[in-house]
């Protein structure tokens, strides 16, 4: 189902076999085979997760750096949207708000660390010339 050009959407997670987090995981590799969007993923993925530490700087530094780390975060995300826009398959539309925030959380820590640990980017970037 479609609901704009190029973009296909997707149910909630409460009807994904597994959940979200296995739902993404399975379908990474459909999404992540150009190597642009690969590179920039391997470069922004870490720029996020520093951006998600830095916002809890408030804790234990100056309360601003937490605005550098919301930065990071905002520019990996729209780096990373850019890169998502080079791929062959369109991204599943974000189903709302909630579900878009747990996809570019679980992608950031989770499914993009395992796809680069499990050999999934190495096997993209052979594949693609």
């Amino acid at each position: 189902m479609s609901n704009e050009v190029g973009v296909r959407s997707a149910p909630m997670s409460d009807g994904r076999p597994g959940g979200l987090l296995a739902w993404q995981h399975v379908h990474y590799p459909e999404f992540h085979g150009d190597r642009r969007n690969l590179v920039i993923h391997l470069i922004t993925v870490p720029l996020f997760q520093w951006g998600t530490l830095l916002l809890l700087s408030p804790l234990w530094g100056p309360w601003w750096l937490a605005l550098v780390g919301l930065g990071f975060m905002l520019t990996a995300v729209i780096a990373q949207g850019r890169g998502h826009a080079m791929e062959k398959n369109a991204p599943i539309a974000f189903a709302s708000r909630g579900e878009a925030v747990a996809r570019i959380v679980l992608e950031q820590w989770i499914n993009f660390p395992r796809f680069v640990l499990s050999g999934g980017v190495l096997r993209a970037w052979n594949s693609t010339r």
